[in-house]
Formats: C-alpha cells, sequence, structure tokens
C-alpha cells in the first residue's frame, strides 16, 4: 500500500466538535499524520443507491434579542417587542417558505441542497397584563453552500433595523464557509474512489451535501478533502430515533465493500 490508514476516536462529535476534531485539526499531532485524505460516515439510504457526501450545508444557530416599550398590557404602545417579534418571524418564516417550496418544485434538488430555518425557541415575558421589554427568538439554520454567508448575514442585520431597531443579532453557532470536496477528476481519491464503486462492484451511487454536521467539515477546513460514506442501502434513515437497526447482511455488504474501497484509496 502507498498509504497508511489512522483510524480516530473523537470526542464531542455530536456536540459540534469545537473540542474534539476542531481542536484536532489545529495541533502539531494531527499534523505529523500528513493526512491526504479523510473517510466519515455518511446516511442510509431507503432505496439502493448508495450516497456519497461531498460537502454540508453550514450550522448558523441564532438568537434574535428584541428590546423594547414596556408597559401596562391595556395601552397601544409604540415601538413594543411584540410588533418587533411579528416581523422578524414574518421575514424568517417566509424565507423558509421559498426554500421548501423550491425543494418541492425542482425534483433534482434534495435537502442538502437547500436553506433550511426552523424556529426552535421563544422566551420572554413577565406577566400576563405587562408589556415585556425584552423577547428573544432562535432559530436553527443550515446554510446551502450556495449561499454567501456575508450577504445572508447582511440581510438578518437589515430585517433587524426594518422590524424597528433595538435588535441585538447573537449567534450561538456560527460555522465558517467550507469548500466542498471536489468530487472530479482533479481529485485522485475521487477518482479512486467512484472507480471502485461503480466500475469495479457495479454499484449505483449519487453525490450529496449533507444536510447535518459531522466531523468532515472541520477537516474540509484545513484542506483536506473529505467524503461522508455509510454503505447501507434499502434501509430507514434512523439516526437517533427509537429502534435504530441494520440489517445482517447489509452489515456484511457493508464490510465487503469497505474491504475493496480502503485498498483503493490506499493506493490512489
Amino acid at each position: 500500500m502507498k498509504r497508511t490508514v489512522h483510524m480516530t476516536f473523537v470526542a464531542d462529535e455530536e456536540i459540534g466538535g469545537h473540542l474534539g476534531m476542531e481542536a484536532f485539526v489545529k495541533s502539531p499531532d494531527f499534523k505529523k499524520l500528513n493526512v491526504g485524505f479523510s473517510l466519515d460516515e455518511g446516511i442510509a439510504a431507503t432505496d439502493d443507491i448508495y450516497s456519497i457526501y461531498y460537502a454540508e450545508k453550514t450550522i448558523w444557530q441564532i438568537q434574535f434579542q428584541i428590546s423594547g416599550q414596556a408597559g401596562h398590557g391595556s395601552l397601544l404602545l409604540k415601538n413594543t417587542v411584540g410588533e418587533k417579534l411579528n416581523y422578524i418571524l414574518g421575514k424568517m418564516m417566509s424565507l423558509r417558505a421559498e426554500e421548501s417550496k423550491r425543494l418541492e418544485n425542482d425534483p433534482t434538488l434534495t435537502i442538502g441542497d437547500v436553506t433550511t430555518i426552523n424556529l426552535t425557541t421563544i422566551n420572554g415575558g413577565v406577566q400576563s397584563n405587562v408589556v415585556p421589554p425584552f423577547l428573544s427568538v432562535g432559530f436553527d439554520i443550515r446554510l446551502a453552500i450556495t449561499v454567501d454567508h456575508q450577504e445572508f448575514e447582511k440581510q438578518l442585520q437589515k430585517w433587524c433595523e426594518e422590524a424597528g431597531g433595538g435588535i441585538e443579532l447573537h449567534f450561538e453557532q456560527k460555522e465558517p464557509k467550507v469548500e466542498a470536496t471536489k468530487v472530479d477528476a482533479s481529485n485522485i481519491y475521487w477518482v479512486a474512489f467512484e472507480k471502485c464503486l461503480v466500475e469495479e462492484l457495479g454499484l449505483k451511487i449519487r453525490k450529496l451535501v449533507l444536510p447535518g454536521g459531522t466531523d468532515s467539515r472541520h477537516i474540509r477546513y484545513v484542506g483536506i478533502p473529505a467524503i461522508g460514506f455509510s454503505p447501507m442501502i434499502n434501509t430507514p434513515v434512523l439516526l437517533h430515533d427509537h429502534d435504530e437497526y441494520l440489517k445482517a447482511d447489509t452489515y456484511l455488504r457493508g464490510v465487503e465493500i469497505y474491504e475493496k474501497l480502503i485498498p483503493a484509496l490506499l493506493n490512489a
């Protein structure tokens, strides 16, 4: 074999990897490994086509922290947090609807190709008859790889001003834009990957953007190509669900695939 295999067991992947892989790729120990390519997890496919993930959407988790005029609930005060909240909700949910419609109307798109926006938290209030001085609303956003991050943030800030001002945008998580791994002839690892699966093993594959997040984004961020692949077809997607399972023959077929794929990558 031309290359060495290093298997890593890294902490904190489920909570973002900030103290795990993100820190590890910046360490001298990681640099000593001289990594050329990374093979990471993928997602099961419900049909007979193997899913290959070459990129991930960018995770932004934000809070709109809204301040406004407080007072008694019997009045019609101006510049209240409720009015501002209503404006922000309208803009965010409208953008969500646009992305949902785009996904529904284009059969070539998958959930990994569009920006997802979901309202996850609303906090605030004093008591039922008091207009509060502060409310916060949180959104989980997964930016499509085609989105310009600076322009998107400018749009969010513009909506804050249009809502009446007094709104601070707080990022609980703000991942940087990470370039996708090339899946063409310029990437020798992809050439070996595709040749092994398609030409030698006769498998059907599709190239996708992962809708969630894995440690691969930290590896791609430092310029190392990474592919997410779990050889599981005709299998329901039950990750983090109750009664997650994998059929024995699917598992054993996956082992056979890895026995061919890993040597192919080692000799790329």
